[in-house]
Order: structure tokens, then sequence, then C-alpha cells
């Protein structure tokens, strides 16, 4: 446990569970996505869905989608800037079995130049967050390193491919984790690293024949 994990992030309240992993969950969403958001479905699961609303869990999920930070003014006023943004978005209470984490949330987003995604992630207290699921590839990740993510074909020789770039601009790999549903098929890779992913080195893993997609992802702790 660390200091961040004892007072909690700087935010708009009123919970940092609630309110701003929720932020912070929207925000990894966006950021995934690649682009700007412009229809969501969302599903509550849980406390979210309980107690969210009370809490302005909604409006701080569509604040994350908008890019905001955690103690951004503006969120309580997110639906009416998401208005203005174009932002089309629905919420809807979900059951996803009592194995998954009370605060979890699922966004079915498609974005301004008519990307789409689906994820699923939860606010595990203090303003902490995981993923756990992108487009259906089960996946951990809690946004505290910068991190790039690919959607690739699974195939020898595209993990060394990738890994051997960032080793070529002396980006240290912290933890990886792929993920993929059969063996040769599509896949999903996680590579958390120090410090951070400069524009060329996603620029590089995207140019490759095996990347479907490649993104950076910033640290989600302010």
């Amino acid at each position: 446990m660390n200091l961040f994990d004892v007072i909690g992030p700087v935010m708009i309240g009123p919970s940092s569970s609630h309110t701003a992993g929720a932020v912070r969950l929207g925000r990894l969403a966006r950021e995934l996505l690649g682009e700007p958001v412009i229809a969501a479905d969302i599903g509550l699961h849980g406390s979210f869905a309980r107690t969210g609303k009370g809490h302005g869990t909604d409006r701080a999920l569509i604040a994350g989608l908008l890019g905001w930070q955690t103690d951004d003014d503006r969120i309580p006023r997110a639906f009416e800037f998401a208005q203005q943004a174009g932002l089309v978005f629905h919420f809807e209470t979900i059951c996803l079995g009592d194995s998954a984490h009370p605060n979890t949330v699922v966004f079915a987003l498609k974005g301004k130049n008519d990307g789409v995604l689906r994820i699923t992630g939860c606010s595990v207290g203090g303003g902490r967050i995981r993923l756990t699921e992108i487009n259906g590839f089960p996946l951990e990740l809690t946004g505290d390193f910068a991190a790039l993510v690919t959607l690739h074909q699974d195939r020898p020789g595209v993990i060394h491919t990738v890994t051997g770039i960032l080793a070529a601009r002396a980006v240290n790999i912290a933890e990886m984790r792929v993920s993929r549903r059969k063996r040769g098929s599509t896949a999903v890779m996680v590579i958390d690293v120090d410090g951070m992913i400069s524009d060329e080195v996603v620029a590089e893993v995207a140019a490759l024949p095996q990347i479907f997609a490649a993104r950076r992802l910033n640290p989600v702790v302010e």
C-alpha cells in the first residue's frame, strides 16, 4: 500500500470509487478507442447500478469518455457537455453474476471515425481501476503504468518484433500479458512500461503487417 491508496486521488467527490474511479474508467476506455466517442451504451453492475446515481457515477463515466480528469469541476455538468460534444449515451442496469466486482461497468462505444469498442472494467477503491475485458478478450489493465496495447494476429514472432521495437527505443518493459481466443486467431497484448511511449514507437508497431490496431495509454493516476 502506498500513500495514494491511503489518501485517495484529487477529485470532484463524493466517492473515490464511484466518482474518481468512474472518471478514470471512462477516460481509459476513450484512449483505447483512440478517437472521440459519439455513442455509448453503458451497463452498470452491482453497486454502480444501485447507488451510482447518488454518487454521480453516471456523470463521472461520461466525464471520462469526454477525456476529463478526476478533479475537473465540470463533472456535475457532464451530461450537458456531452450533448454539446455530440455524445449520445444510454445507461442500463446489468447483472454479471456474483464473481464480478460490485463496481463494474461495461462500455459499448462508437467513435467519431466509426471505431467500435466493447470494454469491461471496475473501480476497486481509492480511485484505482482495473479493466478486465476488451472486445471479448480477457485482460488486466490498471492504468498505473504507461502501456502499449495491440490487437494482432496470433503468429510466431509478433511478440518478439514488438518487444524488439521497444528495446531499440530504450523502453523498459515492466510487465506483459497476452490473451487469445484460440491458437492462430486474433490476440490482445498489453505491455506496461517504465516511462512513456513515443508517437514514433506507436507508429512503428502499428505499421507491422500482423498488427490490426495499436494504442498508447498514459497512466491514469494524476
